[in-house]
Formats: structure tokens, sequence, C-alpha cells
């Protein structure tokens, strides 16, 4: 459901130790997010499931905000140079940018529905153009959810350790998963609503809630596991992490160190030039039977 910690070596952006803390913030935070999201759509079987619907705007909230912490982490990964370094690496565009973009946008929707249908059951059923909206765009939220993490596990390794993409893949099975149950029960809800006249909480069918609680707890294992992930991807001594391609990582190495081969080239060439000027201008030592010679 979303992108989190990335697997390549552009990663590492900022100060290590602020870079690292971030990380595990971020995944802690979408543990606890996951967690709130299930608590939510539980609460809707018992005696007050207008405070579950708040829960779960505050779960959706959160994975806003870690969607979005991952799409600038990945750009600051590579300096913001996306566009530049897309035409060497097309999976910067296709699966670091787009992937917690569309879950971003995706989990918006379904915050504005979830928004809607809680101010119907607190303000009455006045809003009745609301209902609709509701409803198409809790399928639309599980759409963009599933087609992110559709982008996310079709991510092509070719030089990275084994472990890291077995770590890759635990995170990305159980959203994909997860995203699909929220689908499914989004498409049977509206299919329910249909030629009904549904107000507040009726708008989210038993069907629905059911399959949200699934999900919720799929979401709730990718979370764990991509703890786990970050956790093992901090200890970068024995993991060895996806590279940019086609020459895209060389360009982002030259651009950081700020053109270093010229400078390391001109500092061999002048330190040619020293030991050059060192070995003419060093006179040859006289040997020791020659000075004894002319002594006497």
């Amino acid at each position: 459901m979303v992108k989190l910690a990335s697997a390549r070596e552009s990663r590492k952006y900022g100060p290590v130790q602020t870079r690292n803390r971030s990380e595990y913030v971020n995944a802690g935070l979408y543990v606890f997010a996951t967690v709130m999201l299930l608590a939510g759509f539980v609460a809707q079987f018992s005696m007050e499931p207008r405070s579950g619907l708040v829960v779960i705007l505050i779960a959706l909230g959160l994975i806003i905000l870690v969607n979005v912490h991952d799409l600038v982490a990945h750009l600051a990964g590579i300096d913001y140079r996306l566009f530049s370094l897309m035409e060497h690496d097309l999976q910067l565009g296709l699966v670091e940018f787009s992937v917690p973009l569309v879950q971003s946008i995706g989990t918006l929707l379904s915050f504005l529905a979830i928004l809607f249908i809680f101010f119907q059951e607190e303000m009455g059923y006045g809003y009745y153009k609301l209902e609709k909206h509701a409803v198409n765009m809790l399928i639309a939220g599980a759409a963009l959810w599933l087609l992110g993490s559709i982008h996310n596990s079709c991510q092509v390794y070719e030089r990275a350790d084994a472990h890291v993409q077995v770590l890759q893949e635990s995170v990305h099975i159980p959203f994909l998963l997860g995203s699909l149950l929220f689908l499914v029960g989004s498409l049977l809800n509206c299919q329910e609503q249909a030629g009904m006249f549904h107000h507040g909480l009726d708008l989210l069918s038993g069907i629905l809630i059911r399959l949200a609680i699934f999900g919720s707890f799929l979401f709730f294992i990718g979370g764990l596991a991509n703890v786990i992930k970050v956790f093992k991807m901090q200890q970068v001594d024995g993991l060895r992490l996806e590279k940019l391609r086609r020459g895209a990582q060389e360009r982002l190495a030259d651009e950081r160190e700020a053109r270093v081969p010229f400078l390391l080239e001109e500092q061999g060439r002048r330190k040619r030039n020293n030991v050059e000027v060192e070995h003419t201008t060093t006179p040859n030592p006289t040997p020791y039977r020659d000075v004894l010679v002319g002594q006497t």
C-alpha cells in the first residue's frame, strides 16, 4: 500500500543518523496507523460506530503523511533530479515516484469518502449528493491503492542482494492482497447500494467492513515486515543494495561529488609535475669513495 524505504543505494539522503531515525519513525508510524485502521473498522460492529469513523480518519491521515514522506525521501535521495535521471532509469518514475504519489492520492480519496459519511451521520441526512460521491471515492481510492501496489510489485532487480529482494517482496505481497480486498469490498458495497436509499453509516455495508478488516490486517502484516526490512537495510555491511541503472548512478555520483573525476585527474597531473621537478632539481648524491679521494 505504501512504498516506504527504498532498496536503492541512492536512498542515502541527509545525515546518516537523521535519515535512519526518520525511516524508523516512518515505518513505526505506518504500523500504528494500520492498527488504528483495523480498530476503526472493527468498531463499526460496536455500540459506537461513529467513534470508529474518527479513528479511521486519523489512520488515513497518518498514512497520507507516511506516503508523502516516502515521496520526498525518494526525491531527496536523487537530489530532486527525477527527470534528468529517469531517461537512464525508468523505474525512478514508474515505481519510486509514482507509487507513493498514487498511494497518497488514493488514501486522500478514501479519507474524503469516510469524511463525507461522517458528515452525513453527524449533520443529518440533508447532504444526499455526498452519498454517491462517497461510495465512488471508496472505489477510486481502493483502485489507486491496488494500482500502486502492482507498480511496486513489478520492480525489477538486477544487482540487488537476494536477501534484500526477499525483504522487499515480504512487504509488497501483503499490501497487494490487502488493496485487492479493499477494492472488492468497495465494488460489492457499490452494488449493494444501487437502487437503495442508505445514509450515513448505512453506506458502509457489512461485506465492505469485513473485507476491510481483513485488508487492514494484511496492511499491518506488511507494516511489520517493513519494520524488519528497514532494520536490516540499516545494517548495509552484509547487504548489497540495488543501484541506479544505465549510467544514472554514475551521473548522480558525479554531480554529488562536484565532478570528482576531473579534480582527481588535475591532482594527479600536479603530482606528476612535482615529481618531475624534483627529479630535475635534485643533484645526484656523491659516492663516499669520491669524497675520501677529494679529501686526500
